[in-house]
């Protein structure tokens, strides 16, 4: 016979009990199957990094090459088939279009024979005595190279075989080292249809590479930014806060002021021919009506969080306090950057490789043209997701170190005497056991950003095409998967710290951060959001000064390049960069206030289970109770009054 309390005990002994938080006592190897899975995707990428190089030739795009397979600048092997082809063209370094007036594009190619020419003649050439002469003086060869120069006033078929004349003087110019022509009317017409003309990837390609020095510039200006702001919070104080603020405000109106007078310069231009130009304009304004939304949005949260400034400066006190328990935390961006830049180099290379894969193939007149090998479309692809993946899994082993050298300083008893070397005990842990957890917390990033990058490949495939409506949607899609985006790296980054604190897997991490960090929210919310507001400021005070001396270097150079493309890409670099030493803060803050709620949940601040934070950290946490609790009380005090109002007859 069973006892009448053996139903609440059976049903009390189903009910699962919580998982108790065990910080820095317990560890094992967690999501193992992401690693092996990204171990795969990898290998993939090496095979494309073979491929582009076996079936690439890069020289092709830096150097130019002529119509009959030969690279300018280099020593190039025979085509079969073609006789013109396989000659030394380690002198003729330049790349000449014999019909450069009149250039046409037909079934995909050029309808002007290509030369590759020692020098660019820069002064117009009106007979063939005038080119037989300059080949003699220069010794640049412009026809095409079966004809010897002596032959060029008595060869019959000299017409057919030398440029059309007159020869118009141009100039060697950092495009795939091409002569450009100088007069206007040839000019306009080259400049139109090469550029306008070729396909998206090589335009693509051909702004960054004429662009790289400005780019490489951008970079570094980036990064010196990025260091400044780093040292700034690190020193920060009231004074300081408030001349950054200022700061802030003055730069985006007048980045914003900036843009809007280059747009108004642009569209009053009456030189603008070439479609670049007009895309150029039209790049302009939309980078001048964003930045003009966020400035506004900007100015406006600044404006409702002014208040909060002295909690702030208090909150990062503390964090720069518990940075300095590991001060090499701060240049662990260093590291992440060095790894970023290397990988980004590596994906680059591979990247113009595969631009360049294709085969030969002699057409009439012992020509070599190239076609795109099969399947070249779908590597890119793959190689992009590469891209994204990878950068998001450096960043991810950034915040994982961070947040685990964080953890075994702030649960650690004797407070004075901290522990040695936490941010390679906390590395050691990350790579021995943790790197399945950073490798699926990135791919949930990368998972919402493909959709971003298909939508915007279709959006710029049907422009023009398609209406309102669909526009509409697509933005709007687009929308939501930014906000998905963002919610989404909070929530790594809470994982991130749960996992390093715990040892757990990604999601359990992932829950019981979620579930910990919701039960404690009212200790720390308001500040905490005000201390994220300042981190992203900084990071826009990087992007916007970025994007201000990118659009000053790119202006100077409008027409023979779409610089959106290379200005995006030194934005994007900007943001990465920023990010990455920033981030720093972000993540010891969050990390910060986790091992709070962790402490919260497993002492009680008795002699037996004293608590692990400092005495510093536990009043400011009471004064923002004290806040917290005094808002409550004028809210309510005035809602109490608001409802005690009430209309009396008049007497």
């Amino acid at each position: 016979m069973q006892c009448p309390g053996a139903p609440h005990l059976a049903s009390a002994e189903r009910t699962p009990r919580p998982r108790e938080w065990r910080p820095q006592l317990y560890r094992k190897c967690t999501d193992t199957t992401w690693l092996l899975l990204f171990f795969l995707f990898w290998t993939g990428l090496m095979f494309i990094a073979g491929y582009s190089v076996a079936a690439g030739a890069t020289g092709r795009l830096l150097f130019g090459y002529d119509s009959f397979g030969n690279v300018c600048g280099k020593k190039n092997s025979p085509v079969e088939g073609a006789p013109l082809s396989g000659q030394d063209m380690t002198l003729k370094k330049h790349v000449f279009f014999m019909n450069s007036c009149n250039l046409e594009v037909k079934d995909v190619r050029l309808s002007s024979a290509v030369l590759c020419v020692s020098s660019c003649p820069e002064e117009q050439l009106d007979t063939l005595e005038e080119l037989q002469l300059f080949a003699d003086n220069n010794g640049s060869f412009l026809c095409v190279y079966s004809l010897n120069s002596i032959n060029y006033t008595q060869d019959p078929k000299a017409d057919s075989l030398c440029p059309r004349l007159p020869v118009p003087p141009s100039k060697s110019f950092p495009l795939f080292n091409r002569c450009v022509p100088q007069t206007p009317e040839c000019y306009s017409m080259f400049a139109s249809v090469l550029i306008n003309d070729v396909d998206i990837l090589r335009r693509i390609l051909s702004g960054i590479m004429s662009g790289r020095d400005k780019i490489l510039g951008l970079c570094l200006f980036a990064f010196a930014l990025s260091l400044g702001m780093t040292f700034a919070f690190r020193f920060i104080t009231t004074l300081l806060v408030h001349i950054f603020i200022a700061l802030i405000v003055s730069g985006l109106l007048f980045v914003c002021g900036v843009l809007w007078w280059l747009y108004y310069d642009y569209t009053h231009d009456l030189s603008i021919e070439l479609d670049t130009e007009r895309e150029n304009m039209k790049c302009l304004l939309g980078f001048a009506i964003v930045s003009t939304v966020i400035t506004a949005v900007l100015l406006g949260l600044i404006f409702v969080l002014r208040k909060r400034i002295k909690l702030t400066v208090e909150l990062f006190q503390v964090i720069n306090k518990a940075i300095s328990n590991s001060p090499f935390l701060l240049f662990q961006p260093l590291w992440t950057f060095a790894i970023l830049i290397f990988f980004w180099v590596f994906w680059v290379a591979v990247l113009l490789s595969l631009g360049t894969a294709g085969a030969a193939r002699v057409i009439e007149g012992g020509q070599v043209e190239y076609q795109p090998l099969v399947g070249v479309r779908y590597m890119w692809w793959y190689h992009l997701i590469g891209l994204i993946w990878t950068s998001e899994f450096i960043l991810a082993c950034q915040q994982m170190t961070v947040a685990g050298a964080l953890a075994t300083c702030y649960f650690n008893r004797n407070k004075n005497d901290p522990p040695d070397r936490p941010v390679l005990w906390s590395l050691s842990i990350l790579f021995c056991y943790h790197q399945g957890t950073a490798i699926k917390g990135s791919f949930l990033i990368t998972a919402t950003r493909i959709p971003r990058t298909i939508l915007m490949y279709i959006s710029s495939a049907l422009k023009g095409k398609h209406g309102a409506w669909s526009r509409c949607v697509s933005r709007c899609c687009f929308c939501c998967f930014w906000c998905l985006d963002k919610c989404l790296r909070q929530f790594n980054q809470n994982a991130y710290a749960a996992s390093a604190i715990n040892g757990t897997d990604f999601c359990t991490s992932a829950q019981d951060a979620l579930k910990l960090l919701s039960k404690n929210s009212s200790h720390f919310t308001s500040v905490n959001c005000f201390g994220d507001f300042m981190i992203f400021l900084g990071k826009v005070v990087v992007v916007c000064f970025t994007v201000f001396g990118g659009l000053m270097a790119f202006n100077y150079n409008r027409a023979l390049q779409v610089w959106a493309i290379p200005l995006l890409l030194a934005a994007f670099f900007a943001y990465l960069v920023a990010h990455s030493f920033l981030s720093v803060f972000e993540t010891v803050l969050d990390a910060l206030f986790l091992c709070f709620a962790v402490d919260l949940e497993t002492n009680d601040g008795s002699s037996e289970k004293p608590y692990f934070m400092d005495q510093e950290f536990l009043s400011f946490i009471k004064r923002i109770n004290r806040v917290n609790a005094a808002r409550a009380q004028g809210a309510e005090h005035s809602l109490r009054n608001e409802e005690g109002m009430e209309l009396q007859p008049v007497v």
